[in-house]
Parts: C-alpha cells; structure tokens; sequence
C-alpha cells in the first residue's frame, strides 16, 4: 500500500491506475496486436501524459512508458542516442541558453515592464508580443524567444505575488493597503498573462516558418535544397507572408471579440500598483544593480549579434552569455549559478524521454505508410497532400523528426530521378510550411509550446495542455487552412 501511494506522488488515483494499466497492457498488445499498433497506442499513451503535466510532471509517466518500450524492443537504446546526438544543438540549448536568459531577468523586467505599463492597449500590447516573438523567431530561434516570454511573465507573476503577500505596501497612493486591493483580481491577472503568452508562443511560429535559421528543420531542408537564407525566404514567401498577416489579424480579433481564453484586459488598480512598484524599483536601485543593468544590456546585444550572424551554436553563445553576466557581476557562488539551471533541466530529460517515442517512430517506421500513400497520388496534388500530412504528424510528433523523414525520403526519390528539381522545391516548400504552421495545434507539436507547457510558468498561470489547445485552436485553423491554400494556389 505504501507503495502505490509512493507510486507517483500527489497524482489523481485514477492517472496512477491508469499509467500502471498502460505498462500492464503494453507487452500483451505488442504480442497480441503486433509491433506497429501497438506503437501508435503508445504514442496515444504518451501524449495523454504530456495533458496530464500540471498533475504530474511528465518526465516520470512518461519516462515509465519510454523505458518499456526499449524493454519491448520496439526500439534500441542506439536509436534514442543517435536521436540526442541528432538534436544536440537543441539540448545544449535548453541546458545554457536558458540559464543565460536567468541572469538577464532584470533588464527584461526594467524593458518590458516598460511596454507592460505604458500600452494601455490590450489589442495593442497583444499584437505588439505577437510581432516581436514573430520577428525574433525569424532570425534568432524560438526556444531562446519563449525562454526570454516565461522570463518575463514569471517576472510580472512575482511581483504580482510579492506585493499580494506584503502586509502594508500602498504602491498606487490610493490610501488602501494594495493587498485588500488585489483582492479577487487573481483569475483576471492570470487570464491576462496567459493571453499574452499564447500570443506571443504563436508569434515565435509564425517568425520561425520564414527563415532559414527561424527552426532546426528548416536548416535541414535549406541545405538539402542548396538554398541559401534569402533563396529560402523567397520560397517561403508566397505562403509565409499571408500566413503572417493572417495570425496577427486573429491576434487582432481574438483580443476584440473576447473568445477563446482571450480578452481579458489588465484591472486598473492592477496597473497601478505594478506601476508604483515598478517606479519604486527603479528609484531605489543600487549603482552596483544599475552597473548589473548594463553588463546584461552588453550580453543581450552579444546574444542578438551572435545568434543573427549563428558565430557558433546556440548552446555555446548562451553558455557565453553565462560566463560574462556572472564574471562581470561578481556572481561566483556556486548555488547562486546552479539556481539558473533549474528551470530547463526537468525539460532536458523530458526531452529524452520524447525521443526514446521519436526512435520507436523510426524503428517501426510508423509514418512510411502515409508517405509511400502520398509519393503515389497524382503530382498535382501531392504538395497539399504533404502538407496535410505533415501537419497532421507534427500534432503527435516533434515536427523536426517529421520534417527530417519527410525531406529525406524526398530528396532520395529526387535523387532516383522519380522527381524533377521543380517538383523537389514544392514539396519541399510543402514539408517546411506543413511542420511549422499547424503543429502550433498541440504543445507536443513544437518544442518551444512544450517548453512553455512544462515550465514554471504554466502552474503559476493555470495554463494547462487541454487550455493551451483551446487558445491555439483559432489559430490553428487559420494558419494552417491560409497555408494549406498557398500550397494549393501557388505550389
């Protein structure tokens, strides 16, 4: 009894029985159904665990289920190594990049908290979020974007909180302790937040999908094309830029017509005495925390110019930006660098974990049935096929293994000469837009949205799987039908 109660922790009882019946079941399904059904059921299992994570961090769940499927055999342990090896850019990212923007946090406070403050308008402030992740993304990457977007909010959440727990602070003047003002504005400043991220998450895909450098797949398929990063941007463009347009004007409407999880405005007495707190802050800081300021400011205009001209992979700039913020601010504790790294590291092993299910996909070969289906329709009509089934993929996958199958089983048949070089670049053009666009459907679809999904942030905010597919959902029908209609009329 102990250990079923151990089993998991404060998990609902019925997910515990429910992830014990999953690892019962499983080897009686493999033997019974065989090796490909039972595959695609542990996929079904898998993500119900990544719905599951402000219940239950998925790294355990989850983890429990990847180490059966290497016990079943239904894949190797070389696999899911090749498969790390493969995205190590990735991990070496998580792991100093995010630590990096840790010791940036003042000066994204000291900015942001200027935009946070000054834009009165919600419409305004959304679209403005949705811009800059999008514009960011487009040259820099989105997990770096989306780790600065949980920086700032779960700064903006701390002070909230902060002034919230203070007994006789009265930031706003209005003669009224703030804490018995904040009283009841919880939910409305948590419905604010996770407006905002959500926009801006979706802005850091919309960027991502136009560039060459915007997400790792698009560099494999830039350099299987021989393209160079403004031969892509020209490919991309037909379908990119209205897609663009067309997720900032939902931004747009969705802030207007309040549905979705949107619209919720930021209460005034809220504003206010952020506001206070904020111009406190400033009035009462330290030479040394402005001197702190500016070394941040030197690292952040490192990181942009770094990331822009890519002077090395993006683990190693943030592992820089590490050692010049601390060295240069006196911060040499051990514990006080170790804190930076807490937040990515439970993500790094989940991200493990994901591949362990990402090598089952290759080693049963799941999805080469719906490519061989699509390289056998008529020509025409296989850039929008591809599409489709990209897209539909990435909502279960990682978009970066789908978009990697998919470009080399297209360069192979291009290679057999079953293609010609024109048709090549469509589908191609199909494969990058059909990975990027409608994976924002599900966090398991881009690593950025899983990043948001598992981060502190999202317990903080209540911003759980099933609300994050909500949110995304108007958006996922219009980029992803604007997409599907430029890969049609134009491909």
């Amino acid at each position: 009894m102990e250990a079923f109660k151990s089993f998991l922790g404060n998990s609902p009882l019925w997910y515990k029985q429910t992830i014990l019946a999953f690892l019962v079941l499983n080897p009686i399904l493999l033997f019974t159904l065989g090796a490909t059904a039972t595959g695609w059921i542990i996929i079904g299992e898998f993500i119900l665990t990544l719905a599951m994570a402000l219940k239950c961090y998925p790294l355990q769940s989850g983890g429990l289920i990847a180490f059966e499927v290497v016990l079943m055999n239904l894949t190797t342990p070389y696999t899911v190594f090749h498969e790390i090896e493969g995205n190590l850019e990735v991990i070496l990212l998580l792991v100093f990049m995010v630590a990096g923007i840790y010791f940036m946090k003042p000066l994204l406070m000291f900015i942001f908290g200027k935009i946070f403050i000054k834009v009165r308008s919600k419409v305004v402030l959304s679209l403005l979020f949705s811009f800059i992740a999008a514009f960011l993304s487009a040259f820099l990457d989105a997990l770096t974007v989306t780790a600065v977007l949980i920086g700032v909010f779960v700064g903006f959440y701390e002070v909230y909180h902060k002034v919230h727990s203070a007994a006789d602070t009265d930031y706003d003047d209005s003669g009224v302790a703030d804490r018995k003002e904040l009283s009841g504005t919880l939910d409305e400043f948590r419905s604010f937040l996770r407006s905002l991220v959500m926009h801006g998450a979706v802005g850091t895909a919309l960027g991502g999908v136009c560039t060459i450098v915007g997400e790792p797949q698009n560099l494999l398929i830039g350099d299987k094309l021989g393209w160079d990063f403004m031969e892509f941007f020209y490919a991309m463009a037909p379908i990119t830029m209205p897609v663009l347009a067309g997720g900032l004007l939902t931004c747009v409407a969705l802030e207007v017509t309040k549905t979705f999880g949107f619209g919720q405005k930021l209460p005034e007495k809220v504003r206010d005495i952020i506001e206070g707190f904020l111009e406190e802050q400033d009035a009462n800081r330290t030479g040394a925390e402005k001197y702190a300021l500016v070394v941040q400011a030197v690292s952040a205009v490192f990181l942009i110019v770094a990331l822009a001209f890519h002077l090395a992979p993006v683990g190693l700039i943030g592992l820089t930006i590490i050692v010049l913020q601390t060295a240069f601010t006196g911060i040499t504790d051990e514990h006080s660098i170790g804190h930076a790294f807490e937040e990515a590291l439970p993500f790094t092993a989940l991200l493990a974990v994901f591949f362990v299910i990402v090598g089952m996909i290759h080693d049963l070969h799941l999805f080469k049935p719906i490519i061989e289906y699509v390289l056998q329709q008529e020509k025409s009509v296989q850039p929008a096929l591809f599409y489709g089934a990209n897209g539909l993929l990435s909502m279960i996958s990682d978009n970066v293994f789908v978009a990697t199958v998919y470009i080399n089983e297209v360069k192979a048949a291009f290679d057999a000469g079953t293609i010609s070089r024109e048709e090549l670049e469509h589908l191609a053009i199909a494969i990058n837009t059909g990975t990027n666009l409608p994976s924002v459907a599900t966090p398991n679809g881009q690593a950025a949205f899983l990043f948001l999904l598992t981060s502190a942030l999202a317990p903080a905010i209540r911003l759980s799987y099933v609300q994050m597919i909500k949110m995304a959902l108007p958006y996922t029908i219009v980029l992803g039908g604007i997409g599907l209609l430029g890969v049609i009329m134009f491909l």
